[in-house]
């Protein structure tokens, strides 16, 4: 070795002992801090019965980027809650010995399966740590009411309804259309089991798909009424039964034992105080604070409702409990997990959010484009303090190209450190392509995966422009110049090189699947050919390794990097985002501009005329 590279590794070793001794040293502060903030509570007797919360919406993994100095001046609507916040603050009130438990309103939850089993599982966690977990929600369909049956008691108003129909899934087949307006697809699949095409290519299910679905269907059927029935304490088939008899009243559910009271919001105080009870506190944490969602103002009836002769439970809503929550220490480690996420369809270019989401198919929604993936994951190689990284796909697949540039990143950068992929409602086809390469592979058992194959399509439109009567006149030089153009379907010649390129890729996909997972090559078409599973039906083909929802992948990784047990040190967790492709805010009434974005041709180019990993499949609870 020589003296330059001794005096390297000299200052390395020494910068290191430095940054832990200052770690060490913020470590006992907040030790001081910690007890003197819980003295102070204890002195104020902040005992609380139960926090509100309020959660809806999509609920996001995590968190947006932080906003701009610029951006917190604007009257922007407040970011939507992500399972990310969610989790510290359960974890806040888990830690917390002045607290009984969690009062969890749930009003229009629209995330998928996996999100939702993602929800259940932090409740099963608070639930373990000692707390008590009641739900309140209007809505008893199946997406809700799969949420609701992790609780200790589910409180529902005496209006509300038992709405759980069960699954249903429908594919709308555009072939007879297409046909009708002169617009033919040229389409190469390398199994029937790959239907991302089909309803550009058929008029009705194949054998195949339909077996696909059934198998699909029937998994997370059992899943879910497994679950529900587990946590409501009644046998699988009578869940099933009572669904099959849906809509039933709310008195009927509670006759069921689907739920356990009937009440409205405000009369949760009363109903959720301790029987034992026998005078009401007075408070300023009353139970008015109920009538409003998470964040919102506290009402004017303190003063009233403390004067009632029913005793009343203390709920506070997370705005106010935040402050009087007691505190665990954790040891904060000076090393942290980075998260980089691919989420949205797989593009070649940089990250891209439409301002509003259309129904338009594979070019509508998010862009998780691979030259952004490929900055992130390129910077997190170079943090000598980042101890590993989380791979955060929810992603259906896109450019077969984009797909295995990214996956190169991953590769290189599981060379050096750690890289575990969570998966979140869907990492199917390109998206399990950028998982393949990471050393643990962790989704959930409801999360859709796999789709390993390949499907290619070519719309041609010389129908179309003779039915309106337009000439389109084309001069090529090269034999062939017009192989992607839209003017004519493909020469036999043409289609059977497009076989071959997609055959190609297939093959290629194999590679990267049996490299990454040590699975022989020339065994997996028996799990492959386009085949879409359940997480739990993927970990049986060993496609992944576990399942978890985002802690559990924390914890895991942890172990992957010797980093010390999170449940005794604080790990930071930290997402990484490019300050270069921040979302923009739209202008009003900017909606014909946006069609016109989407529709551009080279928007749709980035899709059309190329081998694609993408998934058929979207199915919602």
């Amino acid at each position: 070795m020589s003296d330059s590279e001794g005096s390297n590794d000299f200052f390395t070793i020494l910068g290191g002992e430095l940054k832990q001794l200052w770690q060490d040293f913020k470590n006992g502060w907040r030790q001081t801090a910690v007890s003197l903030r819980n003295g102070l509570r204890r002195l104020r007797r902040a005992e609380l019965d139960y926090v509100v919360l309020a959660i809806g919406g999509a609920m996001p993994e995590r968190s947006e980027p932080p906003r701009s100095f610029i951006e917190r001046q604007l009257p922007l609507p407040d970011p939507p809650l992500s399972l990310e916040e969610f989790n510290h603050r359960l974890t806040r009130i888990a830690d917390a010995d002045n607290v009984r438990g969690l009062l969890l309103i749930c009003n229009g939850i629209s995330a998928g399966a996996a999100t939702m089993q993602n929800i259940r599982r932090s409740l099963e966690r608070l639930k373990a740590a000692g707390k008590t977990v009641i739900i309140y929600t209007p809505y008893l369909d199946l997406r809700h009411y799969y949420l609701a049956s992790v609780a200790d008691r589910i409180i529902v108003p005496p209006t509300a309804q038992f709405e759980a129909y069960g699954l249903h899934s429908e594919v709308t087949y555009l072939k007879t259309a297409l046909d009708k307006v002169g617009i033919g697809v040229d389409g190469v699949q390398i199994s029937p089991y790959k239907t991302a095409a089909n309803p550009l290519i058929n008029n009705t299910i194949t054998p195949e798909e339909k077996e696909q679905l059934d198998w699909l269907l029937d998994d997370l059927y059992d899943q879910i009424t497994a679950a529900m029935a587990d946590g409501r304490n009644l046998p699988q088939t009578t869940i099933q039964e009572l669904m099959n008899q849906v809509p039933l009243s709310a008195e009927d559910a509670l006759v069921a034992g689907l739920v356990d009271e009937l009440a409205y919001q405000d009369e949760l105080a009363y109903l959720l105080a301790d029987s034992s009870e026998e005078e009401v506190e007075e408070s300023d944490e009353s139970a008015d604070e109920t009538n409003a969602p998470d964040e919102a103002e506290d009402t004017e009836d303190t003063e009233e409702a403390a004067k009632a002769e029913r005793p009343q439970a203390t709920l506070i809503n997370w705005r106010r409990a935040e402050s009087r929550l007691t505190e665990k220490m954790r040891q904060r480690s000076r090393q942290f997990i980075g998260v980089v996420s691919v989420e949205g369809a797989i593009n070649m270019g940089n990250n891209q959010s439409p301002p509003i989401d259309l129904p338009i198919p594979i070019v509508g929604g998010q862009l998780a484009g691979e030259q952004t993936i490929a900055y992130l994951l390129r910077q997190a190689e170079k943090l000598d303090d980042m101890a590993g990284l989380i791979l955060h796909v929810d992603s259906p697949g896109g450019s077969a190209l984009a797909s295995d540039l990214i996956a190169r990143e991953v590769q290189r950068l599981s060379q050096k450190k750690p890289v575990l992929a969570y998966m979140g409602s869907s990492a199917t086809s390109g998206g399990y392509y950028v998982s393949a390469y990471a050393q643990h592979i962790m989704s959930q058992s409801l999360t859709i995966t796999g789709s390993i194959g390949v499907v290619g399509f070519r719309l041609h439109t010389q129908g179309l422009y003779e039915k309106i009567g337009v000439n389109r006149v084309s001069l090529d030089r090269g034999s062939s110049a017009g192989f992607f153009n839209d003017i004519r379907p493909f020469t036999p010649e043409e289609l059977e090189t497009w076989q071959n390129l997609i055959i190609h890729s297939y093959n290629q996909f194999k590679e990267v699947v049996a490299e990454g997972r040590d699975l022989p090559f020339d065994e997996l078409d028996e799990i492959c050919l386009g085949r879409v599973w359940t997480g739990q039906q993927a970990l049986e083909h060993r496609l992944v390794d576990s399942h978890g929802d985002f802690m559990d992948a924390v914890h895991k990784l942890a172990e992957l990097a010797e980093l010390p047990d999170p449940a005794t040190h604080d790990i930071p967790v930290v997402n990484l985002f490019a300050k270069t492709t921040r979302y923009v805010t739209p202008q009003p009434f900017e909606i014909a501009e946006t069609l016109a974005n989407l529709l551009a041709p080279e928007r749709l180019q980035a899709f059309n005329n190329k081998p694609l990993y993408l998934s058929p499949y979207f199915i919602n609870i």
